[in-house]
């Protein structure tokens, strides 16, 4: 299609997004912050009623402790409580088949997922699989679960997904590996503990794919074209408490401020793209993701800087804007050159977490295939610029190199 029609279609699609969230219904969410939190959201869980909880992790975070000393204020409290430890990196419709089973089982009033993005997606999922005979399949896309679902409470043990404040999952299909993006506000969890202490031990590469997942959902949602809510000022705390805390956190995994920091810093991400979405740098990660199976985290920070410079001119002003925010630029530069050393910082940032600027994962004879998937996967997003053949390639091979 040509580029003057994939903008036309591109404007009426964002036209509609914009309608339609306009008329979704409203969702109620709290978060519990600091050390302590979790213990507190757990007295919160048993302040609300619910009876029988069923856990949703995985099975490394239970074997580490990690899951009990989130979950310590339950302990005696008579509340039942049933386990689905079965989430695996990038979770799979037949994983959340299996939760959902369990909910079932159980007859689970509420659910609490504890772990990084893949166990809150998973939960997400099987909160609503619990209540409802249809496949999950046919919920891809936006507001297609309608039914009520189950109460999802969620316990963050990275800081990058944001999915604790998103009404996003992302399920992958167990053979093909495709991923499916299923949203709508019933997702949305109802309370998160944001507790620094759970994060303590997260080992330095986790902790610097993770934060780069954060920092580039907060300048995706930064530069989008989607003027909505409250965007701006979360994706700019994000940035802010990113730059500061994520080289402190990895090189010091038991320094509680930066945790604490970075934490805070994945959830104002969350809350961003909850509102107007990611963007280019997701189009094309999801498909080394599903390609490769390279990390979501890691995947994106390959990408993120190479889709800055190719949306740089329309994208400059807001890319100045976030230079000056964490202290770049001296007195007379442009929005160009600030936008510039913004994208170098990012680079910079990337290199101090010890994250490459290429995969040797990645194939020639992919490329093809890869950049007609991500341009489609784009062209829903409200992207400063939407990506096109020749520019995909380069970026790719740039990365494989």
């Amino acid at each position: 299609m040509p580029m003057f029609l994939r903008k036309i279609k591109h404007s009426l699609y964002i036209g509609l997004m914009k309608f339609f969230a306009g008329l979704g219904p409203g969702a109620s969410h709290r978060a519990f912050v600091g050390t302590g939190s979790s213990a507190e959201l757990c007295r919160h869980i048993l302040r609300t009623g619910a009876s029988k909880l069923l856990i949703v992790t995985d099975r490394p975070l239970r074997e580490l402790g990690v899951v009990d000393k989130a979950t310590s204020a339950l302990q005696g409290s008579g509340i039942d409580i049933a386990w689905y430890d079965g989430v695996l990196p990038d979770p799979t419709y037949d994983q959340v088949a299996a939760g959902a089973a369990v909910a079932r089982a159980q007859g689970s009033d509420a659910i609490l997922a504890i772990g990084g993005g893949s166990s809150i997606d998973a939960a997400k999922i099987i909160a609503a699989s619990a209540t409802s005979d249809e496949s999950p399949r046919d919920w891809v896309g936006f507001g297609k679960v309608k039914h009520e679902v189950l109460k999802l409470y969620v316990i963050p043990t990275t800081s990058g997904t944001g999915s604790e404040a998103t009404m996003g999952a992302v399920i992958s299909e167990p053979e093909t590996h495709l991923k499916g993006v299923i949203s709508g506000a019933t997702l949305l969890p109802v309370a998160t503990a944001l507790d620094p202490d759970l994060m303590l031990g997260l080992p330095p590469h986790i902790t610097a794919a993770t934060g780069m997942d954060a920092l580039t959902h907060a300048i995706e949602a930064y530069i989008g074209v989607w003027e909505r809510g409250t965007r701006l000022d979360d994706a700019r705390i994000s940035v802010k408490l990113v730059f500061e805390h994520l080289a402190a956190a990895y090189h010091d995994g038991a320094n509680r401020e930066a945790r604490a920091g970075m934490a805070m810093g994945a959830y104002y991400g969350g809350l961003a793209i909850n509102q107007v979405n990611v963007g280019s740098v997701h189009a094309i990660a999801h498909q080394l993701g599903g390609k490769y199976g390279i990390p979501h985290g890691l995947a994106n920070a390959l990408v993120l800087p190479h889709v800055l410079e190719f949306c740089h001119e329309e994208a400059a002003p807001r890319l100045a804007e976030l230079a000056r925010l964490v202290g770049l630029g001296e007195p007379g530069d442009t929005d160009s050159q600030l936008a510039h050393r913004f994208i170098q910082a990012v680079r910079d940032l990337r290199t101090e977490v010890g994250i490459p600027d290429h995969s040797e994962k990645l194939q020639r004879g992919d490329f093809d295939a890869i950049a007609d998937k991500a341009i489609a996967e784009g062209d829903g997003y409200p992207v400063p610029r939407l990506l096109d053949k020749a520019s995909v390639m380069a970026m790719l091979g740039r990365i494989a190199c």
